[in-house]
């Protein structure tokens, strides 16, 4: 079965990731900007990690005959050097009429301070003005739940923003629902330790249906799986699920959303 990442760091993967992905049936990703292990001390830092993502990465991808598309941003992670931060956000027209950019992401928040809250509303300007997708991060483990609630909040501050172009990522039982009901496209990631399973994500699908959710594996630093979404798939096979509904998942909704974007070719 074909199917989209729609989120995955690729810049920590090896070439032998892409090879396996495209085996299992990946035929296009989407990766947020992130952190890269460490603090970035200058602009030009992410001007060149910008520059990884959208000429270095789908040369990469290409290669196995998979679309790479990126999202731009500084991350949560980094976000409390507000200074820094407003050099970067500043920065970031420079790359966004590149061909494979969708917008501005993954933003959001980390450990829900004030800092990154002036960050993420400084972001949403930007997306706003110039009327780009945003992928949004919520935050991990206990954080998540007040994050979510404080991203969500911020969002219905800027009427400028359409819920259907936003996609909240990170989604677990106790936040999917206020992100349905935004009227906000939700994604669960699967993670083995920090996020979701395969199974607790199916488990939300049957629970909340399958419009506006996408599933992704992340792939980041730290322990990941970037082959979850076919993991995804097979738990929705062994649980009895029409193929076309798993296929909507996997492909169909991430392909929905990104076509939002006038730069998304497939």
């Amino acid at each position: 079965m074909k199917y989209i990442d729609p989120h995955i760091h690729m810049v920590s993967r090896l070439t032998d990731d892409y090879e396996r992905m495209a085996h299992a049936g990946c035929v296009a990703m989407s990766e947020p900007a992130f952190w890269a292990g460490f603090d970035r001390g200058s602009v030009d830092g992410f001007r060149d990690y910008f520059r990884q993502l959208t000429e270095v990465e789908p040369k990469r991808a290409a290669r196995y005959a998979i679309r790479h598309f990126c999202w731009l941003c500084i991350n949560a992670k980094e976000a409390e050097n507000v200074a820094l931060s407003r050099e970067v956000i500043a920065m970031i027209p420079e790359f966004l009429e590149k061909p494979n950019v969708l917008g501005i992401g993954e933003i959001g928040l980390n450990k829900n301070t004030p800092n990154e809250a002036t960050v993420f509303c400084e972001h949403l300007e930007l997306a706003a003005s110039r009327d780009e997708l945003i992928l949004i991060h919520t935050p991990h483990l206990e954080d998540k739940y007040k994050g979510t609630r404080m991203i969500l909040d911020m969002l219905k501050n800027e009427p400028r923003i359409k819920p259907e172009r936003v996609l909240v990522d990170h989604a677990e039982e106790h936040t999917i629902k206020h992100i349905l009901d935004g009227g906000y496209w939700c994604g669960m990631t699967l993670y083995p330790i920090t996020k979701c399973t395969p199974q607790r994500s199916a488990d939300m699908i049957e629970k909340y249906g399958a419009e506006r959710v996408c599933v992704n594996s992340a792939g980041d630093w730290g322990p990941s799986q970037p082959m979850a979404v076919p993991q995804f798939i097979l738990e929705m096979k062994l649980r009895g699920h029409d193929e076309k509904l798993i296929e909507k998942i996997v492909y169909h909704n991430p392909l929905a959303f990104f076509e939002q974007c006038c730069r998304f070719r497939l």
